[in-house]
This record gives C-alpha cells, structure tokens and sequence, in this order.
C-alpha cells in the first residue's frame, strides 16, 4: 500500500519583505539544510571553499538588482527571519549555474503536458518527476502577492521553484545542460519573476529575455495553451509546440541546432531512453488521458533504476532520485504531489 505524505503549506502574504520573513520562519530548517549542502559538496567534489563559492555566486547580484528588486526584497526578508546572511541566501539561488560552473550536474527529471483530443474530456494538465540528490529538501509555499496571482510554490533546495498560478497557468522545468556556459542571471532569480506574470505569453517574454540554456522550461494554460522552451549559452533559443496535444521532455536538447553542444549524449543517456518511455506510455493511452493515469505513467520503472520514476543507481558515484512527482491542473488551479517515489507515495491534493 502506497503512503501518503502531505506537505505542510506555508503561506505568506504581504510586501516583497513580508513575503521573505514569513518564508525563511516556516522554512528556516530547510533553508540552513540546502545551504549547508550547497558547500559541502562544493568542498568535497571540488576542494572549493564557501568563500569562492559565494564570491562566485555575487557575481550575478547586480544583474539581479536590476532585473528583480521585487526578488532581492524576498531574499531580505529571508535573510532577517533565518539568522542567516544575505550572500549565503542568494548563493542558494545561483546553484544551478555554480553546478554547471564546476560540472556538477545532478538534477534530471521528466516531465510532459496534454491537452484537447490526447486527455479525456479535453482537460489540459501538465506534470514531471523532479530527480536530485536524495535529501534534498522540499517545501510548499502558498504565496498571496499583493499586486499579482496567487501561487502554490514548491521550493526545491531553495534555488528552484516549480509554480502554479492563479493567473491560470503552471511550469516544469528540467535541466538541459551544454558544452559551452555563459553566466548571466541565474535560473533561480528569473523563474519568480516569470511565473508573477499576468499570462502564459508575458511568461514566456521573460524566457526569451533572460534564460541562457541550463534549463528547459514546460508551460500550460486554462485554454489548452502549450508552450516548451529550450535556450542556449548565447541566448539563442527555441520554442516547441505540441503535437497532437501533447508536449514532452527530458534532459536533452530537441532542438536540431542546439544538439552538437549538448552533454546528454555522453552523460545521461538514460535521458533518451525516459523519453521514448513516457512518448509511449501516452500515446498508448491517447484520448483517455486523465490526471490518474498520468500518476501511474509517472510511477513507471521501465530501465530501473534509472526510469521516470527513478531510484538510486549504486553503480554511479553520485545518484539521483525522485524527490518529488507532481501534476498540475491550471484551470482547476489544483497541485497533486507525490513527496517521494510515485511509486510508493499516494498523489496529495492541494488547491489555490
């Protein structure tokens, strides 16, 4: 029998600060446990000191500023409700790219989105497996934005976040990592920004604006909208559209163009092969698509370990594992999660 663990939801309102301090007090253990595993591992891995880590990561700040002042007030508010300090809190935020400086590129994932004629009843939803590091702490957030949407948030690692919104649209996103890396602003410090929109389309403009490979990001509407988004170091970028209602991806490039720099086919082929198996799974189901079987899609083994729904691989030296699985229904404005293994962990619901 599958166990089901819900999350408590913290939630916060208020001013950019306000939202910050009533963050870093209901997560404040979370926090302190993902900065401290930030540089651990940068020590392990690469004898890198927590002063270099940080030092690199601040380098981002004043584009940051700039870009997000709503963002850094956020971090403020963190910072004076945590004990911790500011640089240690925007360190967090840069982890996707200090992973990619130093070729420490843990997190995978797979993810899809359907729609129209694939789902029954037309329903659109879209949902993935977040893989990282096992322990890697998550938390969910509901945040009242005093001038925009309000969302459910899940906070993985403090450096990503993964969002729903009442503006009726929701993301995945999942890591596509090239040969080549330009540093500009972090994926952490553009996502927030892009899921206050008011629209998918504003949403994307942001994407467009900012994104610069280390991620792939997945967005879908109320009204059946579909959109993925692949970028790379130079700010060239792609967007796919679904076929037959259906959108899907992995750890590697689609984009014909972007694939001679891609790193999946040296490193995560398994990327390939999760692929294949959820483009599959849902065709096999097409027309008949409902947010259950998408669960039990999402649980599948197929190539286990390393499958959508993926367990620790003793055979690599550091393995990832599915933390967390989630489906998000925008027009309901409804979250199912799975805190662990689908495969052994029931779907909680949680609504806007």
């Amino acid at each position: 029998m599958k166990k089901a663990k819900e999350f408590k939801v913290i939630e916060c309102r208020g001013t950019a600060y306000e939202i910050g301090q009533q963050w870093g007090e209901g997560c404040k253990e979370n926090i302190a446990k993902a900065i401290e595993n930030t540089f651990n591992t940068m020590m392990m891995f690469y004898h890198t000191p927590r002063e270099e880590v940080i030092d690199r990561a601040m380098r981002f700040l004043p584009q940051v500023q700039e870009f997000d002042p709503y963002l850094i007030e956020i971090m403020r508010g963190q910072t004076d409700s945590t004990g911790l300090i500011f640089e240690e809190i925007f360190t967090q935020r840069c982890v996707n790219e200090l992973e990619t400086h130093y070729n420490n590129m843990n997190g995978l994932c797979t993810s899809f989105a359907a729609t129209g004629r694939a789902t029954l009843g037309g329903k659109t939803f879209l949902g993935q497996n977040v893989d990282w590091q096992a322990g890697k702490p998550v938390d969910l957030l509901k945040i009242y934005h005093a001038n925009n949407p309000v969302q459910l948030v899940i906070s993985i690692a403090s450096c990503s976040e993964l969002i729903l919104s009442s503006a009726g649209f929701g993301i995945c996103g999942l890591s596509t990592i090239e040969k080549e890396y330009s540093a500009y602003i972090p994926v952490g410090c553009y996502l927030p920004k892009a899921m206050r929109q008011q629209n998918i389309t504003e949403a994307m403009n942001i994407f467009k604006q900012v994104a610069r490979g280390v991620g792939y990001y997945q967005l879908a509407d109320a009204k059946g909208q579909m959109f993925g988004f692949e970028s790379i170091h130079n700010g060239d970028f792609e967007i796919i559209y679904p076929e037959d209602g259906l959108l899907f991806h992995s750890n590697h490039y689609l984009t014909k163009r972007f694939q001679k720099g891609d790193i999946a086919p040296d490193f995560i082929l398994d990327s390939f092969t999760r692929l294949d198996r959820i483009c599959s799974l849902m065709h096999l189901h097409y027309g008949a698509i409902t947010p259950e079987i998408a669960m039990e899609i999402l649980a599948d083994h197929d190539n286990h370990p390393d499958s959508i729904c993926r367990h620790s691989n003793p055979n690599v030296p550091i393995s990832t594992v599915t933390l967390i699985s989630f489906i998000m229904l925008p027009e309901e404005g409804v979250l199912y999660i799975s805190s662990g293994h689908p495969c052994e962990h029931e779907f909680v619901r949680y609504a806007l």
